[in-house]
Parts: structure tokens; sequence; C-alpha cells
């Protein structure tokens, strides 16, 4: 969320509020109308000293910014809208949203478990199995809002109508939608571009419904182009990092013998095993690749300290972990990475057995008087990779 922000008012004054009885806005007032809402967006504007905006709303903030829009041209740059819709409840001429029963089910999960860890699984699925993701969101959502609250807001959401005003929205607008979005169907998107005259329809690859999972970066850069007329392109920048990856030894069989949901909920903790200890060793996680983790380090010393620490806690999890290591010359373009480095460290990863920590001859040399023991493997020829590569396995000295 916090990437959403900066990328927005890197190119924009960014203004936020916090909508009447939640967040940080004064509580228990009631819940407004979408018409108090507007006068609300009003009084911020004016406080802030902003004559006209751009409107931007995700979701049900949609409705509320297609309301002010049609009501307040002259306040209006212009209309963004991401995963938004135009009603809230199902009927035959409006047959995406969801039935009353459905409702029902959402309302009774949010009275049984709101606070706790979320089901992300409709909401954002690319991080339906980060539990640091889920508990983040539990974090916002107890911060944000009461049960009894969240239930009075969300059942006021499936009140929402807007169909009779789309026609009257005439400032540019864009609408924005990922096609697999299991929270708001793809159509009630469509159905909103359709109704507001000249709406540019913007359908983008992906099935998470808030803006900042998934290919964040994608729908960003959509909304700069509409608003500023310039087609962002990613910085890059080379710099020297140490880059690790690593693998679960024999997990497609080991998932096969415990099934489906016990190999979940042990890669889950695999992986939050992981995470603390890149946060201990300073490094940065790239991607996750299934069973392992692609990762970047200042320095190969934390690099090959982290791997250690994470084969022995995996260890205790009953895996076998392998990892491999190169330093090198990386391209960093956003949060993503690539490079001969990224190339060679995983094919290295190929060479090494169960339990092994497999580095470069740079590694090696770069970490002389560390105290870190090394074993000469083999000279390899690697794929796609030029030249021969002596290889070494990586025996750390306890801290």
């Amino acid at each position: 969320m916090v990437h959403v922000f900066e990328r927005l008012s890197a190119f924009a004054r960014l203004i936020l509020f916090d909508k009447r009885g939640t967040g940080l806005s004064d509580r228990n007032v009631g819940f407004p109308t979408l018409e108090q809402r507007i006068e609300d967006v009003q009084a911020v504007m004016d406080a802030a000293g902003s004559r006209r905006a751009v409107l931007m709303g995700t979701s049900e903030g949609g409705n509320m910014c297609m309301l002010f829009a049609a009501t307040y041209p002259e306040r209006t740059v212009a209309l963004v809208l991401n995963g938004s819709f135009a009603k809230g409840l199902w009927t035959e001429d409006y047959p995406w949203a969801k039935t009353p029963e459905q409702v029902e089910e959402e309302l009774a999960s949010i009275a049984r478990d709101w606070g706790g860890a979320f089901d992300l699984s409709n909401a954002a699925p690319s991080l339906a199995d980060d539990r640091q993701a889920r508990d983040w969101l539990a974090g916002y959502l107890r911060n944000s809002a009461s049960p009894q609250d969240a239930i009075a807001l969300w059942r006021w959401n499936t009140e929402i109508d807007v169909r009779s005003i789309l026609s009257a929205i005439h400032v540019p607008t864009i609408v924005l939608h990922r096609t697999g979005d299991r929270w708001v169907n793809v159509e009630e998107g469509r159905f909103v571009a359709d109704g507001i005259q000249g709406a540019k329809w913007v359908e983008l690859p992906g099935n998470d419904h808030v803006i900042w999972a998934g290919d964040a970066d994608r729908t960003l850069d959509e909304i700069e182009e509409f608003l500023t007329g310039i087609r962002p392109q990613p910085a890059s920048e080379r710099v020297l990092l140490t880059v690790l990856f690593t693998d679960i030894v024999g997990s497609t069989s080991m998932a096969a013998e415990l099934g489906d949901r016990q190999w979940r909920d042990l890669l889950l903790r695999h992986n939050d095993v992981v995470r603390m200890e890149l946060h201990r060793f300073e490094g940065t996680e790239i991607n996750t690749t299934g069973d392992g983790f692609l990762v970047s380090f200042q320095g190969p010393t934390k690099a090959i300290q982290c791997a250690s620490t994470i084969r022995d806690r995996a260890s205790e999890l009953g895996l076998t972990i392998r990892a491999a290591l190169h330093t090198g010359e990386c391209e960093r373009r956003g949060n993503d990475l690539s490079g001969i480095a990224v190339h060679l460290a995983s094919r290295l990863l190929d060479h090494a057995n169960a339990g092994d920590i497999i580095v470069s001859r740079t590694v090696k040399d770069l970490v002389v008087g560390s105290g870190i023991v090394f074993q000469e493997r083999a000279e390899l020829q690697l794929r796609d990779v030029p030249g021969a590569w002596q290889i070494y396995a990586a025996n750390p000295t306890p801290e």
C-alpha cells in the first residue's frame, strides 16, 4: 500500500482521508449517505486548498467518486475507477453482484473473524498463502473499524446503486479492472465503463481485487499515463549484490505423501522461517519459486550465514534445503532483479545436493578471513553461462 501511495505522489499531490466513522476520522458518528460523503470530500479538498482534483476510487470508493464527478464536474479534473461496481446486490438486470444469501454469509464471517488473520483467497489470491500479508491486513482492519461498524458498512455497501447517474458523468474517466477479480466481477467494470460516455476501459491480467496486490505497477502505469500523457519507464540501476537461491529437496514427493492441506501448512511454516531469517540477516526477498526463494544481500558473508541458518531451521521442520549463491553485478528495476549473476546462481543450484550451500569462486574469494570453510567440488560448464566455473560447498562456523 505504501508503494501505491509513493507511486501516485511521485506525479501528483496526493490527498488521503478516512471516511466518516472509520480509521482516524471520528468514530460513532453513524454512517453517511453517498451524498454526505461527497460533502465530506469537498470539506477535505477545501481544507487542503484543492480547488479541482482527480477523484480516484477503488471498489466501493468508486461509487462515491462517480457521484462526486456527476454532481461537481467543475471540481473534478478526472475520474479514476479501479475494481469498481455500479450496484451492490444481484438483480436480473445486474446479474454479477452478490446474492442476499452470499452477503449474509460474508456478514457472518465478519462477525466471527474480524480482527483475525484475514482470508485473502478472494481479495488477493496472489497473497493467500502469505501469512505476513494476512496478519498485516488483519491489523489494518482492526485499526479501520470495529466489528459492529464493519458489519454496518458492509451491509450499507450492498444497498449502493449508481446505475442511473453513470450517463451524467462528463469528465475524463478511466475504468480499470483485473480480468479474474474474484471480489467484483470484471463484467461490473465493463458495465460502468459502458455507462460513462467516453470512458477509457482497461482490462488487466490478474485475479486480485485490492490494488496493492499482484502487479500493482501495471495498474499504476495506466493511471499515470492517463493523467499525465506519459507512459512511465521503470528506473533501473546496476548494483553489486549477492544472489541466493534456496530450494526444498524432494518437495513434490513430500507434497504427495502429506496431502494438500498438510503440505500447505508445512510450506507456510517454512516461508515464515525463511522470512524471519531474511529479516535477521538483512536480506531482500525478490521472489518465491513455489518451494524456494530468490533473495539478495549487500554482501556474501551474511548471505552464507543466512542460508546456513535457514537450512538448520528447516531441518527442524523435517525439510531438507539446498542453496546456491553468487556475487555479481545485477540490474535492479523496481522490485525485480535480473542479470548474469541471477542466472549463474540459478544454474549453481542445479549442482547442489541435499543440504548443500554451493557458492562460486567469486563468493569464496570475497569472504577470506570470515572463518567460513569451503570444500572444493568441481569445475563446471554451466548451461547458458559462458566459461568454466569452479564451485565450492560452504560450511559456516557457528556464530
